[in-house]
């Protein structure tokens, strides 16, 4: 049977090999953003609980490290918001006594206006806060927020959080064609960045399906252009692929769906992920979508599998 929180490694093209922890329950988020490749978000709130036990994550973590294998990070992400969990920061404590590598916490920054949530999730190494939109029209248009929730006011947590945090801070902004690609968003955007102190601008645009079949990516040329407006540090990672193959010992099917039900995997992600032969991995994942435990979704030219 496969963890239920903790994922991976998955070849990720920000943070390198990337061990997920999972600390909610599919989907729990305080958006339903358009683009969101996990699909549409089934309980849309801003409560934080102890939605998972911290030490259950922590024993299934011990096990995965106790696996020969390569890491560049372990990341809190998954199924929707992990600043939910109201007991992130001693999750965090327990994820750095227990691994060797970074830790990196993958947040929408929504409840980064709360105190306790800013002071929460301090410990890790990197936070990645995404800053899709910055006008509550165009806010409202991609993420899809909770109500209570307004888009000068995240700006204003994410400044507040910047300017005491030590650790990195890696800015990711999503763009989805005529939603919030035009220039006077992107320049709103630029704006907002200029107010938060952070390391990388990571330009985004979707690749994998989306939540909303309408939501549709920004062509290359597009994403350059607002690559430049955005500044030095802004570097567009909306590219195919991964890094280098991993050895992955273990049930490589229990594996597999462990990668697809956090999100879409193509033929080529699961071969980097497990280092099996793309013979094997196509036989693999044929036989997981004949037991009915993955379906195809085709977008353009390239399968992804989906759990």
């Amino acid at each position: 049977m496969s963890p239920r929180h903790v994922f991976g490694p998955v070849p990720s093209r920000r943070l390198g090999f990337s061990l997920g922890v999972d600390p909610l329950m599919p989907k729990i988020c305080t958006m339903d953003c358009v683009y969101c490749e996990l699909g549409p978000t089934t309980d849309c709130t801003v409560r934080r609980a102890s939605y998972v036990p911290v030490d259950d994550i922590l024993d299934e973590l011990r096990a995965a490290l106790a696996e020969p294998q390569r890491l560049d990070f372990v990341t809190l992400s998954g199924s929707g918001e992990p600043t939910l969990h109201a007991e992130i920061d001693r999750l965090i404590a327990g994820i750095r006594e227990l691994a060797r590598v970074p830790v990196a916490v993958l947040t929408n920054g929504s409840l980064l206006g709360d105190p306790a949530v800013r002071a929460a999730v301090a410990g890790a190494d990197v936070v990645a806060p995404s800053l899709d939109a910055v006008s509550q029209e165009a806010f409202a248009r991609v993420n899809r927020p909770h109500p209570s929730l307004d888009a000068a006011a995240i700006v204003d947590g994410l400044v507040e959080f910047a300017s005491a945090y030590t650790g990195r801070i890696w800015v990711e902004t999503l763009f989805v064609a005529g939603m919030n690609d035009g220039d006077e968003e992107v320049g709103r955007i630029r704006e907002a960045l200029g107010r938060i102190r952070h390391e990388r601008v990571q330009v985004n645009t979707i690749l994998r399906p989306p939540s909303e079949t309408r939501a549709r990516p920004v062509d290359p040329e597009r994403l350059a252009v607002i690559a430049e407006m955005l500044g030095p540090l802004a570097e567009i990672i909306a590219v195919p692929g991964g890094p280098g193959q991993l050895r992955v010992e273990g049930d490589v099917a229990e594996r597999v769906i462990a990668m697809a039900s956090r999100r879409p995997v193509t033929l080529d992600d699961v071969t980097r992920a497990t280092g099996a032969h793309r013979a094997e991995a196509l036989k693999i994942l044929a036989g997981l979508v004949e037991e009915g435990r993955l379906e195809v979704v085709q977008r353009g030219e390239t399968q992804y599998y989906r759990a």
